[in-house]
Order: structure tokens, then C-alpha cells, then sequence
């Protein structure tokens, strides 16, 4: 999604309609600076936000998400483009949320190995983990073979180093 031609859209209709960033912000419950984040392109607004502000600015949900008016004969072909790049967007939300997740668990786990005996096979394996679900999960998103490759390879790595230290 382009957030910068979404928030300029959004200052845009939003002036039409004679309202500040204030005014806005407060008829949707969000402070001024969610607004002004929005309208610069630093981020997008929470989804469950969409409607509302599709209401107050007589705009359609399409409208706002392709950042511009569409007109009818390109509704549908638009409509799927950014169901699209909503999914891309939420799926790249929960890939990060998972790696911040993965890393935290890795960094607390190095820190207690350091004071407890923790065997490096055990590291060695949350490390392939890690490094499997990260570049998995970008080939989810972005379908770039190398990635596919790599995680595979971790997921190998992983499942070797798993079954050398239960045999062992």
C-alpha cells in the first residue's frame, strides 16, 4: 500500500470537507498526531478506523486504501488490488511480530545459558529455527526462491542438530 498517496488523499478530502487534522482526530478518537502521521505517509490508521473515516469523508473504503476516487469502471479491478495489498500488509505485520517474538526468546535464552548449563546444541537449534521461520516467511510474502532455499536449509539444519542431540 502507498501509504504517502494514501495520507495525502486523506489531507486532501479531508480539507474538502473543511476539517482539521483536530477535528478529524477527535470525531474518530485518535489524537491529532495519529492524523498527521497518517496524512504525512509515516504510517496507515488502525483498519477498524477505515469505515468511520470513509463516513465522515463520504468516501468509499476502496477509495481511501487506493489512495484516489475510483470511478465505477475500475471499482472492481481496484477493490482486488487492495484486498491484495491488505493481506501482503497484514501478513508482513505478523511476520515481524513473530521474528521480534523469535529474537526476544533467543536473547533471553543466551542470557540464562550464561548462568545455567545450556548445552550450544540446544542454541544452535533455536537459532536454525530462527533463521528458518524468518526467511520462510519472507518467501511467503514475497515468493524470491533464495528464501525458500535458506529456510529449507535451516529447517535441515535444524532437524539434524535436534536428532544429533537427542542421540547423543
Amino acid at each position: 500500500m502507498d501509504q504517502e498517496k494514501i495520507g495525502k488523499f486523506i489531507a486532501k478530502q479531508r480539507k474538502l470537507k473543511e476539517l482539521t487534522q483536530e477535528e478529524l482526530a477527535e470525531k474518530l478518537g485518535v489524537t491529532k498526531n495519529a492524523v498527521s502521521k497518517w496524512e504525512r505517509g509515516l504510517c496507515l490508521m488502525d483498519m477498524s478506523l477505515l469505515k468511520p473515516l470513509s463516513e465522515i469523508l463520504d468516501l468509499s473504503i476502496n477509495d481511501i486504501l487506493a489512495g484516489e476516487l475510483i470511478e465505477d469502471k475500475d471499482l472492481e479491478k481496484k477493490s482486488e488490488e487492495n484486498i491484495l495489498k491488505l493481506t501482503e500488509l497484514i501478513n508482513l505485520k505478523t511476520m515481524r511480530n513473530g521474528i521480534i517474538g523469535l529474537t526476544l526468546f533467543f536473547i533471553i535464552l543466551v542470557i540464562i545459558s550464561f548462568f545455567k548449563n545450556i548445552s550450544s546444541a540446544s542454541l544452535v537449534s533455536l537459532l536454525c529455527a530462527y533463521n528458518s521461520v524468518t526467511f520462510l516467511s519472507r518467501y511467503k510474502i514475497k515468493k524470491d526462491n533464495t528464501d525458500l532455499v535458506a529456510g529449507i536449509l535451516f529447517l535441515i539444519a535444524l532437524i539434524l542438530n535436534t536428532l544429533a542431540f537427542i542421540l547423543s
